[in-house]
């Protein structure tokens, strides 16, 4: 990328840089630290980027990635540990879960994965619903939701079954083993799957493609495809979001919690 764009909207991101140039815009969730870890700006940050990418007149087409050595970590633990027992926070945090999926499907321009390591919770939830998703072959991708302890909301139930059947979507779900990216490409999770150093590339040529393209068709196209998804968002998608946000008055999610500050197998009170 060669124009950086910290003007206008996207001048109040703190963790989501946006670059443009040429009608494509370059988002890297920017916490490398704790590896992109989502806690609650970072959150709101990815629920409000597609509205504003929406309103650009400037951007035809869009690629999402991660700085540094992870896509996403998912949900920062501070913040799952102020979510526990927290109506307020739970019933912001699950608005926050939908608005990113439901604005990026609404964004009629074209977006595109570049997975370039581990994805997990809500940053898994873009990885995924974007239109195209291109993986390193070396990611590491698990929904985590069950391993908390809380149900697997974000975006599984909508879409897990629709790229790579039931069968697969109920065992990694359920179980929450990581995927690499060349199975996840095997069973139809991500579109593409390539070596590390040609993920960039890659995904900056796929997003130049579409940016390039005829753009009524394209982006017709993707909304006549999302209308599988909102379907299944208003069945399987709205209905995982309110089991997750009960499972935040559990005693599971603690134990769970603490089980991942401690990297150790969690013992989860009602297994007991």
């Amino acid at each position: 990328m060669t124009e950086s764009q910290p003007s206008g909207p996207y001048a109040e991101y703190q963790h989501l840089v946006v670059e443009r140039a040429d009608g494509v815009a370059l988002l890297t969730m920017n916490r490398p630290e704790v590896m992109n870890a989502t806690n609650a700006q970072l959150h709101y940050e990815l629920s409000r980027i597609w509205v504003d990418l929406g309103n650009d007149t400037e951007v035809r087409a869009a690629v999402i990635t991660g700085a540094g050595n992870a896509f996403s970590a998912g949900g920062d633990f501070d913040l799952i540990e102020d979510s526990l027992g927290n109506p307020e926070l739970i019933g912001r945090t699950i608005k926050e879960a939908g608005d990113i999926v439901y604005n990026l499907l609404n964004l009629d321009k074209p977006v595109v994965s570049a997975i370039n390591g581990v994805a997990v919770g809500a940053g898994l939830a873009v990885a995924l619903l974007a239109d195209i998703s291109i993986a390193s072959e070396n990611a590491r991708i698990t929904d985590g939701h069950v391993r908390l302890g809380v149900a697997a909301g974000d975006h599984a139930a909508m879409i897990w079954p629709l790229l790579c059947g039931m069968a697969k979507a109920k065992y990694y779900l359920l179980t929450c083993d990581f995927l690499d990216g060349r199975e996840a490409e095997r069973i139809g999770l991500v579109s593409l799957a390539v070596p590390a150093e040609e993920l960039m590339p890659r995904a900056m040529q796929v997003a130049r493609q579409l940016a390039d393209g005829p753009q009524p068709a394209i982006r017709f196209t993707k909304r006549a495809l999302n209308q599988w998804l909102r379907q299944a968002g208003h069945t399987s998608f709205d209905y995982s979001l309110l089991a997750e946000a009960l499972g935040f008055f559990g005693d599971d999610v603690r134990e769970g919690l603490q089980a991942l500050r401690e990297r150790r197998a969690p013992r989860f009170p009602s297994a007991q």
